[in-house]
């Protein structure tokens, strides 16, 4: 019995000491994970400004839970609270953007700029390493996935028989 004891210490004692190694190294990762794009709630975002080269500026407010353009027209609550959830986007890295040539990442100018309750997100060109997209907040580039990019209210056309 006693030999019996010992070993079911010592699997509870390797069972706590993984516990604690894989508490650890959890604890670790998070806090070495970047920030998001912006330090704001997507879920208490007001105001959404988009500008993109060639079509005309798109302006949102919340109003009772519901996006509504500047006018008081009904906007697509589902790409809208995407582009507010952009604020919260999973940051690959982060750089100065003294560290890179504007123009060669498309910033200089912009392909896309979003601002979300007046803090401006600059969208440009995406990266050779992958599906990923250069983004300024600010003095910092970001690399973010490139499902974060904003995209344009669709416009219905019809076409003449």
């Amino acid at each position: 019995m006693k030999r019996a004891a010992r070993q079911r210490a010592w699997l509870i004692g390797g069972a706590v000491a993984l516990a604690a190694l894989a508490g650890w190294q959890w604890h670790s990762d998070r806090q070495a994970e970047p920030d998001p794009l912006l330090a704001l709630d997507p879920a208490a975002i007001q105001r959404i400004d988009l500008e993109l080269p060639g079509a005309p500026a798109e302006h949102y407010a919340k109003h009772n839970s519901h996006w509504q353009t500047l006018d008081g027209t009904p906007a697509d609550d589902g790409r809208l609270a995407d582009m507010a959830a952009i604020a919260a986007a999973k940051v690959l890295s982060w750089r100065p953007a003294t560290d890179f040539d504007s123009a060669k990442i498309g910033l200089a100018p912009p392909i896309a700029v979003l601002t979300l309750d007046g803090q401006r997100l600059e969208f440009g060109e995406t990266s050779v390493t992958g599906p990923q997209r250069y983004v300024r907040a600010g003095q910092r580039i970001a690399l973010v996935s490139v499902r974060y990019t904003p995209r344009p209210a669709q416009t219905h056309t019809t076409k003449a028989p």
